[in-house]
């Protein structure tokens, strides 16, 4: 009884604060509100069973299912948390968004434009056909970095001398995203190298393609060990906070790419970030996001907040079950749909004031 009374509080001041953003005001406890909305989210769909592990890649099938957490961090650098915030999982999928914006930092956005291409593939993460269609239509390319065969492409373009000196800018551009030293899951990556045989078939593709033009063994082993890399829902959510926010790390304070590229890796994220079902998810929500089969989801509120969820158990697009709903609960709370912006209370007064004619 006590938890559905906690529950219905919460819910009442997600109303309250809702309202309170749609007119342009904050009550002074609205840091409070927020936290409230976080935790009524994680009441809602903690006991939420619907979905499975990610099987394909051995070690991620033993991950404990019942792992959930919500973050939710704002530009002043405050963590709003729920669940468990702390264990780790692999970024997966997720990690695609930063090597991404890696490569764009430093070569330009035309760099990704012209090399992979920006555009949904409309086909599974790890098609070989996109590919092949890629290839034989005119006018440039037709995939993105999103996809494995892209994502694998945009690896072997970060620069340095060395597998090591690549593998250095990649995890410290995450670690600089994430406000702390990131490491990888051995496990995980071991599981993952003894499994990525269609990738490794997807980089020596790209490379028959001039996609990738020196090494395409190392580009994949690279992109293996950066979907390894550890993390939780408080560094997903402060990377993504980074992203929501020009690029700045609202925690540390650092900036990790220039704000002048970050609607970039946005809008990428924005028509492919959820795989088969990023188009679903954009219509619900509004948000540029990402997923990844570790369980997690980032997803960004430009200049109001960066939200992440984890919870292993995944649809059948590969998608989180318990992190979409939370997220999708969470915005529609806080009103972070940047399509449902609404006119402001002047100009609606205004309107009905005018004499009718």
């Amino acid at each position: 009884m006590k938890g559905e009374m906690r529950v219905v509080r919460a819910c009442q001041a997600a109303t309250l604060i809702a309202a309170a953003i749609s007119i342009g005001t904050l009550p002074a406890g609205a840091q409070a509100d927020v936290q409230s909305v976080v935790s009524a989210a994680f009441s809602k769909y903690k006991d939420l069973k619907e979905g499975r592990n990610a099987d394909y890649i051995p070690a991620l099938a033993h991950v404990d299912p019942n792992t959930f957490g919500i973050a939710l961090v704002g530009r002043d650098g405050k963590v709003y948390t729920a669940g468990n915030v702390t264990t780790e999982v692999s970024m997966q999928s997720i990690s695609k968004v930063f090597t991404m914006a890696r490569v764009i930092q430093d070569g330009g956005p035309e760099t990704i434009e012209k090399t992979i291409g920006v555009d949904a593939t409309g086909m599974r993460f790890n098609s070989i056909v996109s590919v092949e269609l890629s290839n034989r239509i005119g006018g440039g390319p037709e995939m993105n970095p999103l996809a494995n065969p892209g994502a694998i492409a945009a690896t072997s373009m970060v620069e340095g001398a060395t597998a090591d000196a690549v593998w250095t800018k990649i995890i410290n551009t995450y670690s600089d995203f994430a406000g702390r030293p990131l490491n990888v899951l051995q496990d995980v990556y071991k599981s993952e190298s003894d499994t990525n045989q269609r990738n490794e078939a997807l980089g020596m593709l790209m490379h028959a393609y001039g996609y990738i033009t020196d090494n395409p063994q190392q580009a994949t082993d690279l992109y293996t060990r950066q979907c390894s890399v550890a993390v939780n829902a408080k560094d997903l959510a402060t990377m993504a906070a980074t992203l929501a926010f020009g690029g700045r790390n609202p925690v540390t304070g650092k900036q990790a790419i220039s704000t002048d590229n970050v609607p970039y890796v946005l809008a990428v994220m924005a028509t492919a970030g959820l795989y088969d079902d990023s188009g679903k998810w954009l219509y619900h929500t509004g948000l540029p996001a990402k997923s990844g089969v570790g369980g997690g989801i980032i997803a960004v509120a430009p200049g109001k907040y960066g939200i992440a969820a984890v919870s292993p158990p995944l649809d059948g697009a590969g998608n989180s079950v318990r992190a979409q709903r939370a997220i999708e609960e969470i915005t529609r709370a806080l009103q972070l749909n940047p399509y449902a912006s609404k006119p402001s209370r002047s100009l609606t007064q205004a309107a009905e004031a005018a004499p009718s004619r």
